[in-house]
C-alpha cells in the first residue's frame, strides 16, 4: 500500500482553486471545502445550504498569521504559545491588514463574506495537508478560504465516507485520508476571537487551549458544557457573526 501524496495533492488542490474551483480535502479537525474566489466560495456556500451571515476562515499557517493579522504582542505570544509550543490545532481571529496582497486578490466581495468588524480569521496547525496548501497557494498569489465541509446543521465529517453527494458534487476534487485525527471529540477546530479574549466555537482539544492559557498568560476560558447540551460547540451562536 502506498503512503500518502501530501506534496502532490496540496499540488493538486491549490491548482483547483487557482482555476477557479471547489476542493473538499481533509484536516485533523474534519473535512473542509475551499476557494479562493467569490464564484467558487459562493457555490460552496448555495451547496451547503449555509447562511449569508456567516464567515469563512483563511486557510493558514503560523507564518501566514504573522503576516496577515496585526495582533498585539501578547496575542501574538497566545498563538505561539498555542501552536508551535503544543502543537494545537486552532482558528484565531484578530486584526488583519486590508492591504495584504492575498485579501486584495481575494476581492472584495469575498473578502467581505469573511471578515467581520475589522477581524479576520484564520485556520491554523491542522494537519501537513492544510499547512502545505497553505504554504503553496501563498508562494503563489493565491488566497485560500473555506469552511467545513457539510451540509449546515449537520455536523463536521470526519470520515470521507460521510461527505454528502451535494458537498462531493460541488467540489472539482474531493482528496480522502479517512479518520480524522480528532474524531472523537465530535467538534471542528475551537475558534476563539483575540481581539476579545472570546471563545466563539469550543472544538478540538479544547481542553488543552485552556490549560496552557490559564497557565502561561492567566487567561480563563469558560467551561465546555458537553456535547449533549452544545453539540455545535458555538457560544452565543444567534449573536456572532462567526457562527
Amino acid at each position: 500500500m502506498s503512503r500518502l501524496d501530501i506534496g502532490g495533492d496540496a499540488r493538486r488542490a491549490v491548482d483547483v482553486v487557482k482555476a477557479g474551483g471547489v476542493v473538499v480535502f481533509p484536516t485533523e479537525v474534519g473535512y473542509a471545502g475551499a476557494g479562493g474566489c467569490e464564484a467558487a466560495l459562493t457555490r460552496f456556500f448555495r451547496a451547503k445550504g449555509r447562511g449569508a451571515h456567516k464567515r469563512n476562515a483563511m486557510l493558514g499557517t503560523l507564518d501566514l498569521h504573522e503576516d496577515v493579522h496585526l495582533p498585539d504582542a501578547r496575542t501574538d505570544e497566545m498563538i505561539r504559545a498555542l501552536v508551535l509550543d503544543y502543537d494545537l490545532p486552532v482558528s484565531a481571529i484578530a486584526p488583519y491588514r486590508p492591504d495584504h496582497p492575498l485579501l486584495r486578490a481575494l476581492g472584495e466581495p469575498a473578502l467581505a463574506a469573511s471578515t467581520e468588524g475589522g477581524t479576520l480569521a484564520i485556520l491554523m496547525n491542522v494537519g501537513p495537508l492544510e499547512a502545505a496548501m497553505a504554504r503553496l497557494a501563498a508562494e503563489e498569489g493565491q488566497p485560500l478560504f473555506g469552511s467545513s465541509a457539510n451540509l449546515t446543521g449537520t455536523g463536521t465529517k470526519f470520515h470521507h465516507a460521510e461527505l454528502q453527494p451535494e458537498i462531493r458534487a460541488s467540489a472539482e476534487l474531493v482528496i480522502e485520508y479517512g479518520l480524522a485525527k480528532y474524531h472523537r471529540y465530535r467538534r471542528s477546530s475551537t475558534m476563539i476571537d483575540f481581539r476579545r479574549m472570546e471563545v466563539v466555537r469550543i472544538g478540538a482539544c479544547y481542553e488543552l487551549i485552556c490549560d496552557v492559557l490559564k497557565r502561561h498568560f492567566g487567561v480563563d476560558l469558560p467551561p465546555d458544557p458537553g456535547l449533549d447540551a452544545l453539540p455545535s460547540g458555538h457560544l452565543r451562536e444567534a449573536q456572532r457573526a462567526y457562527a
